[in-house]
């Protein structure tokens, strides 16, 4: 991630999923109450009482949303470890005696944790009849929360406006890995599904937004890594992002419900 393309990559990943999960859980939810006859899908009951086609439709939605997240984590971790200057899975370089590109590998792990999350989708809606209801969130959160984890001891020795859009970052990643924790134990939630939502887009364009300004792309003047205005800047910049992927995910629901 040590350039604008690194930054660009986790974060359309972020985006994409975040743009599925804004148009898939309201067509749910109406596809529900249409089925139930007005009355299904709003709050956290589930989908108790829909025709079998239904809930084996909605399965094979999620198969392929594990499918596909573990596709991209895949490339996600072949980037990392095979750019021309990366590591090439070699983790200590017994030349220069010290470990190799850290970094990369640091960013390899946390795409390991979403491929992870990945097969557990599949494995949780392909094995209906094995008591696994709840792991595909449980292995999200989990995911979500070593990305934070690694992210936060991934700053020594930053200049002080990188340490703040990172830090910036663990907002995001840390409450809605909490969130996700939550969905464990209340499955269908539509108030915290959206939160999910939000939260996925806001770190998608997060990463984006580090990416313009650690490396700007283009010849695009350098920031100042050391003005306090940049850092009063890019801290009101965050809530616009966040204000942005509210709106999106308002306008989404509304436009289904309308």
């Amino acid at each position: 991630m040590g350039n604008f393309k690194g930054h660009a990559l986790p974060g359309s990943f972020f985006i994409l999923f975040a743009v599925w999960w804004a148009i898939k859980y309201p067509l749910r939810y109406r596809w529900r109450q249409r089925k139930l006859g007005g009355g299904g899908g709003g709050g956290g009951g589930g989908p108790t009482g829909l025709p079998a086609s239904c809930v084996a439709s909605e399965n094979r939605l999620d198969i392929i949303e594990g499918a596909v997240k573990t596709v991209f984590s895949i490339v996600g971790m072949m980037a990392e470890q095979f750019v021309p200057d990366g590591p090439h899975m070699r983790l200590y370089n017994r030349q220069e005696g010290g470990w190799d590109h850290l970094m990369n590998w640091q960013h390899t792990t946390m795409y390991l944790f979403f491929a992870i999350s990945g097969v557990a989708d599949i494995v949780t809606h392909t094995c209906r009849g094995m008591p696994l209801r709840g792991l595909d969130r449980l292995m999200l959160a989990l995911a979500v929360f070593v990305e934070g984890y690694l992210f936060y001891f991934h700053l020594h020795g930053r200049t002080m406006l990188d340490v703040h859009v990172h830090t910036l970052l663990l907002l995001p990643v840390f409450t809605g890995s909490l969130t996700i924790f939550l969905e464990v134990f209340l499955r269908d939630n539509a108030i915290l599904e959206l939160l999910r939502t939000s939260f996925a887009l806001l770190q998608g364009t997060w990463f984006f937004q580090i990416g313009f300004v650690l490396y700007p792309p283009n010849g695009a003047p350098e920031w100042d890594q050391a003005d306090m205005g940049n850092m009063m800047f890019i801290t009101m910049c965050f809530c616009w992002h966040f204000a942005g992927a509210i709106l999106y995910i308002s306008l989404s629901y509304t436009a289904v419900f309308w």
